[in-house]
């Protein structure tokens, strides 16, 4: 299918490349045709692009995942690869095969690492207390060091969602918007007023020291757009809907609701439904592994099973009979080598 995809990829601008393949120190390849899937049941990969999957229980002599929990943060770089379970924080230093625990903080809505991770190896942890974040210093004196994690000035308010575009670290939560301007040791609330909600999806301004235009998703006031940091709102569609992910690419905007897949070309003034093959499903997670170099293929995550579209969302169709069924919390595969920011969006 993917051999026919050029005809509508053109009609929405947007190309496909095949995934990029990397070596592991062993020699044994390990590519980005690598996918994880956190469930409420456990950890799962799929190192055939989501034909099949398999239950990730972890290598001996390393910490065993049969217990993990659900599984809602994933977070691969190279060959670490973190999942924040409701048991913990664990972490693989060979693509996923063994395991080890290196913070029991319990529960994760968000995992979110530096931009650069090799040069800062920051990493925030959003839980349903407040926002918490690494030692990288502690971190960086072994390979095998413990995370350590210590709370932000943001303590209280569950953190549902989270964007570093740089410098201004952005986070949504069951009270509003909060903004940081130096790494979460402060936090400043906008000025602008939304809809009593909590704030369960958000999406910034690759730019956005330039450009501080957001995209929130309010309880089920649909989604809010501003274009000055949070200082005035305006509704941009969705009224009704619950927003539970909002992915911002180029000049397109997808949300996952509890409705399926919506998408807009004009920041939220109209939006079109992409539901087929996905009917009565709850949207609850997207992955555009490929992007931003390409943007029509896709990774969908549902309250039942796990779904894959080559043309932009106009089709859908189920990825791997393993997962059918299971309600799939988080998603992630690899980056590839060289990526770039987002492409700047039109104004």
């Amino acid at each position: 299918m993917k051999t026919l995809l050029g005809i509508a990829l053109s009609v929405l601008g947007l190309t496909w490349a095949a995934p990029l393949a990397a070596q592991s120190q062993d020699g044994a390849t390990v590519s980005s045709l690598t996918l994880f899937a956190g469930t409420a049941s456990g950890l799962w990969r799929s190192t055939d692009w989501g034909t099949t999957w398999e239950r990730v229980r972890g290598r001996s002599p390393g910490a065993s995942l049969d217990a993990i929990g659900a599984v809602s943060c994933l977070v691969p770089l190279g060959p670490q690869v973190y999942v924040g379970a409701s048991s913990g924080l664990y972490l693989s230093l060979d693509f996923g095969d063994t395991w080890r625990q290196v913070s029991q903080e319990p529960g994760c809505s968000v995992l979110l690492p530096s931009r650069f991770p090799l040069a800062d190896a920051t990493l925030f942890l959003a839980t349903d207390r407040g926002l918490l974040r690494s030692s990288p210093d502690a971190f960086a004196r072994a390979e095998d060091a413990d995370r350590v994690f210590a709370p932000t000035a943001l303590s209280g308010p569950a953190v549902l969602d989270l964007a570093w575009p740089g410098p201004a670290l952005i986070a949504a939560t069951s009270s509003g918007v909060a903004v940081s301007q130096d790494a979460g040791q402060h936090f400043e609330t906008p000025k602008g007023t939304l809809p009593e909600g909590p704030v369960t999806a958000l999406a910034a301004s690759s730019y956005y020291a330039s450009d501080p235009a957001l995209l929130v998703g309010v309880g089920t006031a649909g989604v809010y757009r501003s274009s000055d940091g949070g200082t005035h709102w305006l509704a941009a569609g969705l009224a009704g809907r619950e927003i539970h992910d909002l992915y911002w690419l180029g000049p397109l905007v997808y949300a996952a609701t509890d409705a399926g897949v919506f998408r807009s070309d004009d920041l939220g003034v109209t939006w079109t439904p992409l539901n087929v093959g996905i009917e009565g499903r709850r949207a609850l997670r997207l992955l555009f592994p490929l992007a931003p170099e390409a943007g029509a293929e896709a990774f969908l995550a549902t309250d039942r099973g796990l779904y894959w579209t080559g043309d932009g969302g106009l089709r859908w169709t189920p990825s791997g009979e393993q997962l059918r069924g299971e309600t799939i919390l988080s998603l992630g595969t690899f980056p590839a080598p060289d990526r770039s920011v987002n492409v700047k969006r039109k104004k």
